[in-house]
């Protein structure tokens, strides 16, 4: 085993921790009071390679690895959950799969302006009655010729109403359930397709979200994502990349609560000496340190998986269920030792607990998530192969038009 980051692994750990520290914390503060989206960002992650960090080159990436993208995610939460989000969606749920299931023409079509950041993504699953129970949607997809004609609604879309493509699945044989799933790349100005902004949201306020809902919207054959029938799967796959980014922008959370209390504590006296001097406080930065400790080891895990090609669909959740649930804490923590400031928003601890509560429900709550570990305990669940698998990395292959 061999735990050393390579050196285009310390590359993007260092260009991710200076952008965070410098782009975007000086602004983030401002964007989550008014809950505004930070669009100024964008072109700058673009240039910088973020949009399509483990894309291939052929297709507009920066050619980079999986472990580079768990990298970017922590370093983005690190400053603020909402920007380590637009990349879990745009890139995590829409792009990587497209790259997965898409065939050649979809993929040199779709995939070079994703990875530039000339078009945002997001994904559409959840819906009003469905969430957890993917089965349960009621979204439509009919046959039309060489069209496909969808109705039905999306809620809690994250960047719903900013996207100009979005990846939808709707029902295309109902008597099939999950089975009868299929997945579609819809455009921005189709007629029928219209989207909103969902207010009053206790975190993540700098990020959008909102709803979708498509009346009648026809949508070529073309755009069709994999065969019929196989949307379910295409989801699920989609979830393991976006659990993987969740999973590591957690341990950011942990890091910034972390780098916050020790700074805050050192500084503020009570009794005579630094509050860090207490053991209780002591407790609190230790139990940080070893989330961030075993947090990483679990998204390192998950992430070699990926790149040697093999599914992970266990110890992502593993990751995602452990990390943000360590995050919750941490952050919680973090306010205590800060005390009536940590109330406010004048420091960033109170921002990160907000955030750190919507990832226990995101991309499967927590008790989901308990319950698919229980069944691999059990051995009444394991991981199948499916037609598509997200490739192993390649240097050669992902580099090669660099």
């Amino acid at each position: 085993m061999d735990f050393s980051l390579s050196d285009n692994h310390k590359m993007i750990e260092r260009t991710v921790y200076d952008f965070a520290r410098k782009t975007v914390m000086p602004v983030i503060k401002e964007h989550d009071r008014r809950h505004t989206f930070p669009h100024e960002l964008l072109p700058q992650m673009a240039a910088l390679g973020f949009m399509g960090i483990c894309l291939p080159a052929r297709y507009g990436g920066a050619g980079l690895d999986y472990l580079s993208l768990g990298i970017l995610s922590e370093g983005l939460e690190y400053a603020d959950s909402s920007v380590r989000e637009t990349i879990a969606v745009h890139l995590g749920l829409h792009a990587l799969p497209i790259f997965q299931w898409g065939t050649e023409e979809q993929k040199r079509a779709f995939l070079p302006p994703l990875a530039r950041g000339e078009n945002l993504a997001c994904f559409g699953l959840t819906e009003p009655g469905a969430g957890s129970d993917v089965a349960a949607m009621s979204s439509r997809a009919r046959r039309d010729g060489n069209d496909y004609v969808l109705t039905g609604e999306k809620m809690w879309i994250t960047l719903a109403d900013i996207a100009n493509r979005f990846l939808v699945f709707a029902k295309t044989d109902p008597a099939k359930g999950a089975n009868g799933i299929s997945a579609f790349i819809l455009e921005r100005g189709w007629a029928g397709l219209t989207t909103g902004t969902i207010e009053g949201k206790m975190g993540v306020r700098a990020s959008n979200t909102g709803w979708i809902n498509m009346a009648e919207v026809r949508v070529p054959a073309s755009h069709r994502l994999g065969e019929e029938g196989e949307g379910f799967k295409i989801a699920m796959s989609a979830l393991d990349n976006a659990r993987y980014g969740v999973a590591a922008g957690a341990v950011g959370i942990i890091k910034a609560c972390l780098d916050e209390s020790i700074a805050y504590g050192k500084q503020r006296q009570t009794f005579g000496k630094p509050i860090v001097e207490y053991q209780l406080v002591q407790q609190m930065l230790a139990n940080m340190q070893q989330s961030i400790d075993v947090g990483q080891l679990l998204v390192w895990k998950a992430g070699w998986l990926k790149n040697q090609g093999i599914r992970n669909t266990r110890e992502t959740s593993m990751a995602k269920w452990y990390c943000t649930e360590a995050a919750k804490r941490a952050a919680d923590d973090a306010v205590q030792i800060h005390g009536a400031y940590g109330y406010s928003d004048e420091y960033n601890v109170e921002r990160h607990l907000r955030n750190s509560k919507s990832a226990v429900i995101y991309e499967g709550t927590s008790q989901i998530h308990t319950l698919m570990q229980a069944e691999y305990a059990l051995g009444n669940r394991r991981t199948r192969p499916m037609r598509c698998e997200l490739p192993a990395y390649d240097p050669e292959y992902w580099e090669a038009e660099r």
